[in-house]
């Protein structure tokens, strides 16, 4: 290397260092890490200088809502990520084109709620977590929690005197799911706060619920009448009512496995 080459490289190399200095300045890790890859693009393919600059920003912009999306879905708590696309609607009574509508998301401007209903094993949950992630990828504040877990934390904020506290921060969520509502009766104090999170939201802000009772029945975990024709006001009023039916898909795929082992 003559002393021309390595004068040269020493510069680049300051330069460089400056630029990435620079994108620390300026909070953009993303077009540190890609713009000397980017560059070697862009001379290999001709590239203006234009589209250079398009290119890193496309890869900040890019990569900043990659890590938005997943922060939203860490803040969600879900138990476990699911889709959509991987859900067997060939076992289900459930429309595909009426859940991707919804996950379209226009619910969640019109604070609508929505209501899945069926028997253990038939998808719900899994719905209701591929919409939460939907909601997620729109950048939207989504928490999911199941109906014991939500009545647990109200119950403790109360015994400490923090409930207003915790119904603020329930209330600031732009979609609540709220999972396996009617699998275990709730006592007085558990229907009344379970009440509070939901009259909350009404006409304010999104509710997804899956629950294994048809509606009839919703007075074996609200025992209180009035308080349970309260909840289903709420709950139904301009509700999009989703039922899974009452055959487990869950079951029959196991069974099908073991038919395979068996044969």
């Amino acid at each position: 290397m003559n002393r021309t080459t390595a004068t040269l490289a020493a510069s680049t190399t300051l330069i460089e260092q400056s630029i990435r200095q620079y994108c620390r300045l300026l909070k953009m890790p993303t077009l540190a890490a890609q713009f000397d890859r980017l560059a070697q693009t862009a001379l290999r393919e001709g590239h203006s200088h234009v589209q250079y600059v398009e290119a890193l920003l496309a890869a900040e912009v890019e990569e900043r809502e990659r890590k938005a999306v997943l922060r939203r879905i860490q803040e969600a708590r879900l138990p476990r990520v699911k889709t959509l696309e991987e859900f067997e609607f060939s076992q289900s009574p459930l429309q595909a084109s009426r859940l991707a509508d919804l996950a379209g998301g226009g619910y969640i401007e019109r604070a609508e709620p929505i209501v899945l209903i069926g028997e253990a094993g038939t998808g719900k949950t899994h719905v209701a977590i591929s919409l939460c992630v939907a909601a997620c990828r729109q950048r939207r504040r989504v928490r999911f929690t199941t109906a014991a877990a939500l009545i647990n934390e109200l119950v403790e904020a109360r015994a400490e005197n923090q409930l207003s506290r915790a119904l603020g921060r329930w209330e600031r969520v732009e979609v609540v799911c709220i999972d396996e509502l009617g699998y275990v009766p709730l006592a007085d104090v558990g229907a009344e706060l379970m009440f509070q999170v939901i009259a909350d939201r009404a006409e304010k802000a999104a509710l997804i619920v899956t629950t294994n009772l048809p509606f009839s029945e919703w007075g074996q975990v609200f025992p209180n009448p009035r308080l349970c024709k309260a909840v289903l006001d709420r709950v139904t009023d301009r509700a999009h009512i989703l039922e899974s039916g009452d055959t487990s898909y869950r079951f029959r795929r196991t069974l099908a496995k073991r038919g395979q082992k068996h044969e």
